[in-house]
């Protein structure tokens, strides 16, 4: 048993969690169900953590992120890890870089391209032994004792039950996002697949080329394979119309070479009930407009009422069957951000100062989309964007390392501190693709301001170049410009995986 003293010498003398665990090498002996051989009711004996407990003289000050969209990244990869401990709590493990989310969905990148591992974007989180990522949800915040309660995420499987557990923190970070809305509409949850996850574009992607294949079976009748190979879009903003875009560039390239006996069936609906890409300028919306209707894109005004298993009811009591329905109507907040008991801001968010905090509490912050200024600073709800997000994580990475390296970092210690210049976001610009190698590229800072706006071949460029350099790291760059090639040369993969 010589090597297993000698494993006792390298071990920490201090243990990662407070914790009586008989496993010092497993800070997380309760995963070892997913990989024992053990029946479950033994794997479940090995004790487990029970809490990472307050900071204490010599450790460096924690902070919690709660969320890994694009404010929580940004956040992490600003923080100086030599002040802070990073903990990162989420039920996902990677950021999605949502503006090309779209492309995946037809195969003009891989799914992989988009997703870029938290791991990657802080190293402390895998590296420092303070820092942890957490696979779970936060269920309550007690500003009080300053800590959260979260839930382990276990994807549905039954080998594992979800595992409450407690993160004292120093400094909090909400952000945590925002949901889509449905406003009420029965059978949308049910029916319709929402476009914000990589899992949502597997999802979108498999059912598309599913309809492809099954209408090509002998016996389908001509009523079944409309059906089936007609793809309805709800909403009309970027999201939706750069799906419906991608969508439709899909079928004239690729659909129309490798389903040739169903080519002339298929069909992509675009529904809005106001104007495709309100925040874009009049003249770029007309050519959007134009465009898609050009490249085979339905456009329809009107309002969904009722969502069925095969068909959508509009609000003049029309009836459109559909094999594909994607919802992009916009966002609004999650109801963990609706429980909370904190100001709120117009719209339910999370109301925040000019500093990002939550006036009411101590040592909180909230950024992203399921933030708000409230109304009392006189400022108005900044939309809900990535570059909003991104911005906002950006400035509170430095606002924390300040407060930080002037002995403000641990619990209740920051109160007179000097913060500085207030948060001030300026507007960089939208921009869409629409298919055809075609896009809309808007620069100016607000609707009714004056500014560049272009759209076309160069527009689609712009827009191209861009994202490239926005994409987080050099390694998605370079699956991201291998991807474009790829599909421009061999055009975009159909297998059904």
């Amino acid at each position: 048993m010589a090597w297993l003293r000698y494993l006792k010498k390298l071990s920490p003398t201090k243990p990662l969690l407070r914790s009586t665990n008989p496993h010092p090498f497993l800070p997380f002996p309760f995963l070892l169900s997913h990989f024992t051989s053990l029946p479950i009711s033994d794997a479940a004996a090995v004790s487990r953590p029970p809490a990472l407990g307050p900071t204490e003289t010599g450790e460096k000050p924690r902070v919690v992120v709660l969320g890994s969209g694009w404010a929580g990244c940004r956040v992490m990869k600003g923080l100086d890890t030599s002040i802070y401990d990073v903990v990162c709590v989420s039920p996902r493990n990677h950021m999605v870089f949502t503006p090309l989310l779209a492309s995946t969905c037809v195969g003009t990148l891989e799914f992989r391209s988009v997703a870029e591992p938290i791991a990657r974007i802080q190293p402390a989180i895998s590296r420092e032994p303070g820092s942890y990522f957490f696979l779970a949800n936060c269920t309550a915040v007690n500003t009080d004792e300053h800590s959260v309660q979260c839930e382990t995420v276990t994807d549905g499987l039954n080998t594992l039950e979800p595992w409450r557990f407690k993160l004292s923190y120093d400094k909090l970070i909400i952000a945590l996002g925002s949901q889509p809305l449905t406003f009420g509409i029965h059978g949308v949850k049910e029916h319709a697949i929402f476009l914000r996850e990589v899992y949502h574009a597997q999802e979108i992607r498999r059912k598309l080329l599913l309809n492809l294949m099954l209408s090509d079976v002998p016996g389908i009748s001509e009523e079944e394979k409309r059906r089936l190979l007609h793809c309805v879009v709800v909403g009309g903003g970027p999201t939706g119309v750069e799906f419906s875009g991608e969508l439709s560039d899909f079928i004239m390239k690729d659909v129309t070479q490798r389903y040739a006996h169903v080519k002339d069936y298929i069909q992509v609906t675009l529904i809005e009930a106001n104007e495709i890409l309100s925040s874009f300028d009049d003249r770029l919306r007309h050519y959007a407009t134009k465009q898609l209707t050009k490249s085979g894109v339905q456009l329809v005004r009107g309002i969904v009422k009722d969502v069925k298993p095969q068909s959508i009811i509009l609000n003049d009591g029309s009836e459109v069957p559909y094999g594909l329905l994607v919802w992009s109507t916009g966002v609004g907040p999650s109801p963990f951000v609706n429980s909370l008991e904190v100001p709120k801001s117009p719209g339910g968010r999370i109301g925040i100062d000019e500093w990002l905090r939550i006036p009411s509490v101590e040592d909180v912050f909230a950024i992203g989309d399921c933030s708000g200024f409230l109304e009392s600073t006189g400022k108005q709800v900044l939309p809900a964007l990535a570059q909003v997000a991104e911005r906002q994580g950006k400035y509170l990475a430095a606002l924390l390392n300040k407060i930080g390296k002037e002995g403000g970092a641990r619990a209740g210690s920051g109160k007179d501190l000097e913060l500085g210049a207030p948060f001030v976001y300026k507007h960089l610009g939208s921009m869409a693709t629409i298919g055809r190698y075609k896009a809309l590229v808007d620069l100016r800072q607000s609707k009714e301001a004056k500014g560049l706006s272009m759209a076309g071949f160069l527009s689609w460029f712009v827009w191209r170049s861009a994202y490239l350099t926005r994409v987080i790291s050099w390694r998605n760059r370079l699956y991201v410009a291998v991807n474009w090639a790829t599909t421009f040369i061999f055009g975009r993969d159909i297998s059904r995986i």
